[in-house]
């Protein structure tokens, strides 16, 4: 069978078994969403969000690209960030990074080229910023992961500093910014660093080495 069928008999399974557990469930999804979280992670096709959490449908908002960055220009994040918070009201913003990202890891190799390099100058720029450190790592799969680490710092760093969070932080809206990495070798996710409307941005520290 082509690969393509097999998702859609996927899909037909799946609905039967919602339906089966509850017979109004899609019903009830028509009535809208209002999720707690929004989740900003990575593209990659080994981490599953709503799965890995056994979040439900509705329960949380999604935006991923590669290496989970947050880019001034980048307009598809910028309008689910400010949707999320400003017309969701979600009260939790997790940017989640992952054990060996294949976009750290070109960042830290080069060779890329076209969009895929331009994309990752925001990543090269926080490399450059954090050099001693990932250097001081005693092989490439180290450097790669510590690389993810202070990748997920300086983005959620670069998110807390959005007019839109601004804002929310202002009208002391209940928001918090939650800098997570996921380890695909055991299925956990690990928590960095947790950021409020009190938290001094300049001040942040490296966070501790937890992809070990």
């Amino acid at each position: 069978m082509r690969e393509y069928k097999q998702l859609l008999l996927a899909n037909k399974a799946w609905a039967t078994e919602l339906l089966e557990e509850k017979t109004d469930f899609f019903q009830r999804q028509t009535a809208g969403q209002k999720p707690d979280f929004l989740w900003i992670g990575c593209s990659d096709s080994r981490v599953t969000p709503e799965q890995m959490t056994m979040t439900p449908p509705g329960g949380m908002f999604l935006h991923r690209n590669i290496a989970n960055l947050v880019h001034d220009d980048d307009l598809n994040l910028l309008s689910v960030v400010q949707y999320a918070v400003d017309v969701l009201k979600v009260r939790h913003v997790i940017l989640c990074g992952h054990h060996g990202c294949g976009g750290v890891l070109a960042t830290l190799e080069g060779g890329t080229e076209g969009p895929f390099d331009q994309w990752l100058a925001n990543a090269r720029d926080v490399l450059h910023r954090h050099q001693d450190e990932i250097d001081s790592q005693p092989d490439q799969a180290a450097r790669v992961n510590r690389l993810v680490e202070v990748n997920v710092m300086e983005q959620l760093r670069h998110l807390a500093r959005l007019d839109t969070i601004q804002k929310a932080f202002a009208e002391k809206r209940e928001l918090w910014l939650h800098g997570w990495v996921y380890d695909i070798r055991d299925g956990h996710i690990k928590t960095l660093l947790e950021i409020d409307a009190n938290t001094d941005l300049d001040g942040l520290a490296r966070p501790d080495k937890v992809l070990v």
